[in-house]
């Protein structure tokens, strides 16, 4: 069967009229990126370093408008990938020809038809086509073999094909398989020029206008069939369809009427597909494929420039985001802080065992009791010294095991604080997004590890303190009215010493560390023993105690801000997408 008189005619320019922006910039710039080799070369160095960094680009946070960015991202990875980098990469390769369209349009029909054998399978079940399948002349080989393309397609030579283009038959737009869907829009990213197929019972079907429209928006070159038309009523579809076609900017577009021949298995008759082979021999030719090709070309580095733009917004974006997020971290942490400064200056470390255990020391029969006669004299020998900081060591680790444990009591409240910030009704932006990626389990084992190391290094303090204390006599007030320490006059210095050989500086700082840690009557004893520098000591200890207790809490807030440190969060993560793109402004 023939095709029917009212086929349109082929266009002289076989491709869609590029969108108005589109073809002013075609009109500014008369310098044809084919004929440019040296700028074809700077140029390719410029798509490939934007492919990289939009493929690097991430979308951590789950604000307002992330699933249009990430359609974006994946639009132009595939953009880029799929079609610049290789069309660039060999000017020369044949022009791919997808044909493209939905469930049971004839696709694979069509593409066995044009090339005169069953290389694409065909048939009534659906989804039909699976595994997209190349057809290509046997001497265009090596023009396509570094094309990503062959990836995931049949390749197949055929003489029939002519040199110049290569025909893929691509999955269905509309596949009930999630992964022919995907390919499908993927494929079609790759083409140079888009041969899309429809029928007269689904031309009006919605999904493949979108598709087409995108192609609009990035300069494609477009052909349509019109499959399987009733004789009687190709008048009113084909006119209806010319008119869809010039609504969406495509009035230039070649379009083909196939007619319907009823129920039938293998190839379309010659006489039916000759028109579409004709077209395709002299798109083959030369000139014509530089032509589809550079329009293409043309038309989607211009179309990258709003692309760009649009995915450096949503990355700035996400920096924007996460910038308010670290910010309400911030003022979250400031109650946690005080209440745990509050916590160990209100003597919580000696709360429990600890008291209990200077209890047991300063009893009248311990190793601190009496220490310091009714009559303010201090007893004890060197010997008495080392066998009461023997004594005295469980005190020290009990001090520790109290420490360790405020400290890991206030980073878990911290926690909860800043989960509470993240998660709340009133959570900014995207903080659900960082709670979910902030390890609860690493945070809790490395919480309990620093708050330990704390608490030890907290308590391996005490010598160091008490000593730098003893060596500091008491102050006097200069004429200037500023106090100032003197030297120990000699009764200061022996009752010191006493001290020191009835305690030791490891018993002292065991004093010291316990008045610290909220025990009152051990920092009587302490005065007792060595007067102001057991004051200054035991606030210096304690002054420690608060600081590290800060700390832990900043540790906790260091944690979230690890999400934060993501590189697309970056204040000037949007920079690097601008930049790429300046360069590719410069050189199209």
């Amino acid at each position: 069967m023939s095709a029917q008189p009212g086929t349109a005619p082929v266009q002289p320019v076989p491709t869609a009229q590029p969108p108005a922006a589109h073809a002013r910039h075609a009109a500014s710039d008369p310098r044809d990126v084919l004929a440019r080799p040296l700028a074809a070369t700077s140029l390719l160095d410029a798509v490939r370093d934007l492919h990289r960094d939009v493929e690097r680009t991430g979308f951590p946070l789950e604000i307002e408008g992330i699933t249009s960015a990430r359609a974006s991202r994946a639009r132009l990875v595939d953009q880029l990938g799929e079609h610049l980098v290789p069309r660039l990469t060999e000017l020369s390769a044949p022009a791919v020809v997808v044909i493209s369209g939905s469930t049971g349009a004839g696709k694979s029909t069509l593409v066995n038809s044009l090339v005169g054998s069953e290389v694409s399978t065909a048939g009534v079940l659906r989804p039909t086509t699976r595994r997209p399948v190349l057809v290509h002349n046997p001497l265009d080989e090596e023009l396509l073999s570094h094309h990503p393309v062959l990836e995931s397609v049949t390749v197949v030579a055929d003489e029939q094909v002519p040199r110049g283009i290569a025909l893929l038959d691509a999955p269905d737009l509309d596949s009930v398989l999630e992964s022919n869907r995907e390919s499908a829009h993927r494929l079609l990213e790759a083409a140079d020029l888009w041969l899309f197929v429809t029928t007269a019972a689904r031309y009006g079907d919605a999904l493949p206008w979108r598709v087409l429209q995108g192609a609009v928006e990035r300069g494609a070159s477009i052909a349509m069939v019109l499959n399987r038309v009733p004789p009687a009523s190709l008048p009113t579809v084909r006119g209806d369809l010319l008119d869809r076609l010039r609504g969406h900017g495509l009035q230039g577009s070649p379009l083909f009427v196939v007619p319907d021949l009823g129920p039938h298995e293998g190839l379309l008759p010659a006489a039916v597909v000759a028109p579409i082979r004709r077209w395709l021999a002299m798109l083959a030719g030369p000139d014509r494929a530089r032509t589809v090709i550079g329009r293409t070309l043309r038309g989607s580095l211009a179309a990258l420039r709003p692309w760009v733009d649009e995915l450096a917004e949503a990355v700035q974006a996400q920096a924007d985001a996460a910038g308010a997020i670290a910010s309400v971290l911030d003022a979250a942490i400031e109650a946690p802080t005080a209440q745990a400064s509050a916590s160990i200056r209100g003597g919580a470390v000696a709360d429990g065992a600890v008291r209990a255990r200077w209890s047991e020391l300063a009893a009248d029969s311990g190793p601190l009791g009496r220490v310091v006669r009714p009559s303010g004299r201090i007893r004890g020998s060197s010997r008495e010294g080392r066998a009461r900081v023997a004594a005295i060591e469980p005190l020290v680790e009990d001090l520790t095991r109290s420490a360790a444990a405020t400290l890991t009591a206030a980073g878990a409240h911290t926690e909860g604080v800043l989960r509470a910030a993240l998660t709340g009704p009133d959570a900014p932006a995207g903080g659900a997004s960082v709670d979910a990626a902030w390890e609860s389990s690493t945070l809790r084992t490395g919480r309990r590890s620093t708050a330990e190391q704390a608490a030890r290094a907290w308590t391996a303090q005490g010598p160091r303190v008490v000593r730098a204390a003893l060596t500091v006599g008491p102050a006097e007030t200069s004429p200037d009215g500023i106090a100032r320490p003197r030297r120990d006059v000699s009764r200061e210095a022996r009752r010191r010493s006493k001290a020191v050989n009835a305690l030791g500086d490891v018993g002292l700082a065991a004093v010291a560390l316990a008045a610290a840690s909220g025990v009152r009557e051990a920092r009587d004893l302490l005065v007792d023993l060595i007067d102001t520098a057991g004051e200054r000591a035991a606030d210096e200890l304690r002054d420690d105690l608060v600081a590290r207790v800060a700390g832990q809490v900043a540790v906790e807030r260091a944690a979230v801000g690890e999400v934060l440190s993501d590189p697309d969060l970056a204040e000037d993560a949007s920079s690097r997408l601008r930049l790429r793109l300046a360069v590719l402004k410069g050189l199209t």
